[in-house]
């Protein structure tokens, strides 16, 4: 007998994080099938299909080949094919893994008046979940629909918005669909992106005090009960939290701020050694598209044309996942560049005795004097920029061990 094909189907797959979780889940066997969509039909008559996720532009397209489960039929989406007894059954686990996600954030839908922004196949599904959660009204916003982004206005007391369209995400960071200081009653912010980690749309929510999730959640849980169901057996919750944790530890950027001269660059240096992680230092980054040092553009061209190559930087290396980002010493001046920064990172300041930072070389950095009020200017950007402190006040390779062992404790919220 042929071995049972496992995977996830759809037609441009690029990178997906779906083999990495199921092989967590215990299916080392599981592999991506892009398929032009005349090839489909002859796909699905294979007798040793095992289990198939389904993603765009394959969900509605799977249907006919299917026996439906009620909840695959009321959203009119499939995402989940097992072949019981070589007949094709059609699941959705988004709905499963949406439920999931929202009760891990504790965003309530009892009673609540609910928007869902997009009219596609994710927005099925939520509007489905926040239905069944209880949602005292669900409206869809789409582009041409009678609820639309011209007249969202008359849905400012809404309770939960849900992202489910594509503004926002990789690789158009950076964009957000709405804008929440329009809605007054919110309660709950949802975006089932997950790539950046945190979307514009999240980080908004998080400024305003709101409730709110990214996707990753939602993508694990979903495939956690995919494949309870391709092998009719239970997986405890409990790995679900697990494998999110490994994939957003794995992606998340470790970004050094801190004064000049605080030995950021060594103890980036000294992180890429320890993790194999690639360093970008945002300085020389800078250097090389400009064809100069720092200290010449500074000279040349004044501070406001390096501030902005340095913002341009930022949101290009900000997109990056699993890298060390090295920042120079002034990029806390434009809150422009929090955002980027964080969407995929956990900011660390380093500090060091002001007597101790390094000042050849360093076109501001010009005395003792001049870094103490640098410093009293600074301090309070630096703390508004970082998750945590590290302080360098021993070798490189002591701050970046400890630097690190706190990077592998964090939360991965």
């Amino acid at each position: 007998m042929e071995k049972l094909i496992y995977g996830l189907l759809g037609r441009k797959l690029g990178h997906s994080w779906s083999p990495m979780i199921h092989a967590e889940l215990g299916n080392p066997d599981y592999r991506l099938i892009e398929l032009e969509p005349e090839e489909l039909e002859s796909f699905l008559k294979k007798e040793n299909i095992g289990g198939l996720n389904v993603t765009i532009p394959y969900k509605l397209a799977v249907m006919p080949y299917c026996r439906l489960s009620p909840e695959a039929e009321a959203i009119g989406a499939v995402n989940t094919i097992v072949n019981r007894g070589g007949e094709l059954w059609g699941y959705n686990t988004d709905q499963d893994g949406f439920k999931y996600m929202v009760k891990k954030a504790g965003i309530d839908f009892t009673g609540k008046k609910v928007i869902v922004l997009g009219s596609g196949g994710a927005s099925r599904t939520a509007v489905y979940c926040a239905e069944k959660l209880g949602a005292e009204s669900v409206t869809v916003i789409s582009r041409s629909g009678e609820d639309n982004y011209g007249n969202i206005a008359k849905h400012a007391d809404c309770d939960i918005i849900v992202n489910c369209t594509p503004v926002g995400m990789y690789p158009n960071n950076g964009a957000s669909p709405v804008e929440l200081r329009d809605f007054r009653n919110l309660t709950g912010v949802v975006d089932v992106i997950y790539n950046p980690h945190r979307t514009k749309l999240v980080m908004d929510a998080e400024d305003l005090g709101i409730p709110c999730t990214g996707g990753l959640s939602m993508l694990t849980a979903q495939a956690k009960r995919a494949a309870e169901l391709f092998f009719d057996s239970e997986i405890p919750d409990g790995r679900i939290d697990r494998i999110t944790d490994i994939i957003h530890k794995s992606r998340e950027n470790i970004v050094l701020i801190g004064m000049p001269g605080s030995g950021k660059s060594a103890i980036g240096e000294e992180l890429g050694r320890i993790t194999g992680r690639t360093v970008k230092e945002t300085d020389t980054l800078i250097g090389i598209d400009a064809g100069k040092s720092i200290p010449a553009i500074f000279a040349e061209d004044g501070e406001e044309n390096f501030r902005a190559l340095e913002h341009e930087t930022i949101c290009r290396v900000g997109k990056m996942s699993g890298t060390v980002i090295v920042t120079g010493g002034g990029v806390v001046t434009r809150p422009e560049n929090y955002a980027p920064l964080r969407q995929n990172g956990r900011i660390y300041e380093i500090t060091r005795g002001l007597d101790d930072l390094a000042m050849e070389g360093r076109p501001l950095s010009k005395s003792l004097e001049a870094l103490k009020e640098m410093y009293k200017v600074r301090k309070p950007m630096y703390e508004r920029f970082r998750d945590r402190e590290i302080e360098n006040d021993a070798a490189p390779e002591d701050a970046a061990m400890r630097l690190w062992r706190d990077f592998c404790e964090a939360d991965g919220d």
